[in-house]
């Protein structure tokens, strides 16, 4: 599973998830469902933004870093065994786990990958989050992207 989590309202914006291993196309158009999802559909946005991810190959592909630039994100990978700075998504993970996925019945890969759409509308418009105020995501934050 690979997701795009927006830093400032904690909103999961895009996901994709497979039982196989992640592609540079998954995570490329991971990219587009999150600029879609946040300003609608458009060929670059309007101004440079930040894309943070690992540094895993599906996202420091030269691809996959070419096509980020053309859709006007300027993706930046996090540092090596630092996981502090990837806080926002270990966070997210650990919630997403004790929340939805450890308290459902999950018999295997193919049920949570159904059961993500669900799960992601929740957290983003229920859940609260507490660098929030204990507000949801999508409900009392203006957007940026």
């Amino acid at each position: 599973m690979a997701l795009a989590l927006d830093c400032c309202d904690r909103e999961a914006m895009s996901v994709v998830g497979t039982s196989a291993g992640l592609s540079g196309d998954d995570v490329r158009h991971l990219m587009v469902t999150a600029i879609e999802h946040r300003v609608g559909r458009v060929n670059r946005l309007p101004q440079p933004t930040e894309w943070p991810s690992d540094n895993v190959s599906p996202y420091v592909a030269r691809e996959t870093r070419s096509f980020a630039r053309d859709l006007g994100l300027a993706p930046k990978t996090t540092l090596l065994e630092t996981p502090q700075s990837n806080g926002i998504a270990e966070a997210f993970v650990r919630t997403f786990k004790c929340d939805y996925v450890h308290v459902s019945e999950c018999p295997d890969a193919e049920t949570v990958l159904r059961s993500l759409p669900v799960w992601l509308t929740h957290y983003n418009d229920v859940h609260p989050h507490r660098a929030l105020g204990y507000r949801s995501a999508s409900r009392d934050v203006p957007r940026r992207l």
